[in-house]
C-alpha cells in the first residue's frame, strides 16, 4: 500500500507519499481500507517533530479516517467485511489501509457520504468528551468556543445548540463568524478587534460563560478564567498559544470554577472505546434528518497531504480539510 511518511521532520514538503508494508490486524483489531482521512493540528505537530505517536501506534500521521472493513482480526465481533465505517485513530490515517481497535470504529451515520464521514471521529469525540462528559454542559448554559470556524468549533456549535445551550464563538474574520452564525452561534466575537471577556460578559448579563472550550492554552488562560461564570468550567484541548501561563487562583476560588486539560490520542484503549460508545449513543442519532453535519472545507488527494497542511497552518479553511485516497 501507500502511506504518507515523514523521513525527516520539517515543513509540509516533509510529507512523502511512499510505498510501505500493509498493516495486519491484531487481536481485537479491524483492517480498514481507507477512503479518506482529515488534517488535524496534531498531524502538523507530528510532521514538525513535536508530537510522536504513542507507543505501539502507527508511525504515519492521521488521527481519523473513513473507509470499508477489509478484514477482521482475532476476537472481533459486531463488524463484517464490507461495512462502511469511520474510526478514531492514534495514527495511520494518512494511508490506504489502517488497523484499528474495534472499539474505536463507528458506522457511517445515516445520510452522510463515506468520504465525508472522515471529518467526524476526532472532532466529535473531542467535543463530546470535553464539553459534555467532563464539563457537563447543560441546556440553558452558555458555551464559549475559541476557533469557532475550525473543525472542532463547527461541531461544538452544533452539538451545544442541539442540547439547548447558548453559544459564543471567537474567530478572526467576518466570513468565519458568519459561517458560525449559520451553524447556530448566538454571540460572534472577532478576536482581532474585540475583547472576548467583555463581549461574553455583556451578552450574558454579566454572568459569563458556563463552559469554555479552549485551543489556545497559555495565551488565553487568564482571560478564560475571567470569562467564566460562577461554577464555570474551562476545558483546555490545545496549546496553540503556548504551554506555560499564570493562573489567578483567587479568581478561580471566588468563582468556584474548574480547569481541566485533556488529550485524546494517548488515552488507554478502554477510555477511547468508552468515548466512542458514548458518541454513538448520544451523537449519532443527531445526524438523522440532518440536525448536525460535518463542515468540510475541501478535499485533496492524500498524496498531496502537504497542501492540506499548508491550508490548515495558514488558517485558510472553515471546518475540515479532507485527504482522499485514489481507491
Amino acid at each position: 500500500m501507500h502511506a504518507i511518511t515523514i523521513p525527516e521532520p520539517g515543513g509540509p514538503e516533509a510529507l512523502v507519499w511512499a510505498e510501505v508494508p500493509d498493516p495486519q490486524p491484531g487481536e481485537g483489531e479491524v483492517l480498514v481500507e481507507v477512503a479518506a482521512s482529515a488534517v488535524n493540528r496534531a498531524d502538523i505537530m507530528q510532521r514538525q517533530g513535536y508530537y510522536d505517536p504513542p507507543p505501539g501506534a502507527s508511525a504515519y500521521p492521521g488521527l481519523e479516517c473513513s473507509g470499508r472493513v477489509a478484514a477482521l482480526g482475532p476476537g472481533v465481533s459486531g463488524w463484517s467485511v464490507g461495512d462502511e465505517v469511520c474510526a478514531l485513530l492514534a495514527g495511520g490515517g494518512y494511508a490506504e489501509k489502517v488497523a484499528v481497535p474495534s472499539g474505536q470504529l463507528l458506522p457511517v451515520p445515516q445520510g452522510l457520504g463515506l468520504k465525508e464521514a472522515a471529518a467526524l471521529p476526532e472532532v466529535v469525540c473531542t467535543v463530546w468528551s470535553n464539553v459534555f462528559m467532563a464539563a457537563h454542559l447543560r441546556p440553558g448554559e452558555t458555551l464559549l468556543v475559541h476557533g469557532g470556524s475550525s473543525g472542532i468549533g463547527t461541531m461544538a456549535i452544533q452539538l451545544a445548540k442541539a442540547v439547548g445551550a447558548k453559544v459564543a464563538v471567537t474567530a478572526g474574520t467576518r466570513e468565519k463568524l458568519e459561517r458560525c452564525a449559520e451553524l447556530g452561534a448566538d454571540i460572534l466575537i472577532n478576536y482581532r478587534e474585540q475583547d472576548f471577556v467583555a463581549e461574553v460578559k455583556d451578552a450574558t448579563g454579566g454572568n459569563g460563560a458556563d463552559v469554555v472550550l479552549d485551543n489556545m492554552g497559555a495565551k488565553y488562560l487568564d482571560r478564560n478564567v475571567r470569562a467564566l461564570a460562577v461554577n464555570g468550567r474551562l476545558a483546555i484541548i490545545g496549546m496553540q498559544g503556548g504551554r506555560k501561563g499564570e493562573l489567578d487562583i483567587g479568581t478561580l476560588l471566588a468563582k468556584r470554577a474548574a480547569v481541566s486539560a485533556t488529550s485524546l490520542r494517548a488515552r488507554p484503549l478502554e477510555e477511547k472505546a468508552a468515548i466512542v460508545a458514548a458518541v454513538r449513543e448520544h451523537v449519532w442519532p443527531l445526524f438523522t434528518g440532518g440536525r448536525i453535519r460535518p463542515v468540510v472545507d475541501r478535499e485533496l488527494p492524500m498524496s498531496r497531504a502537504g497542501d492540506g497542511h499548508r491550508v490548515v497552518e495558514e488558517s485558510g479553511h472553515i471546518g475540515k480539510v479532507l485527504l482522499v485516497t485514489a481507491s
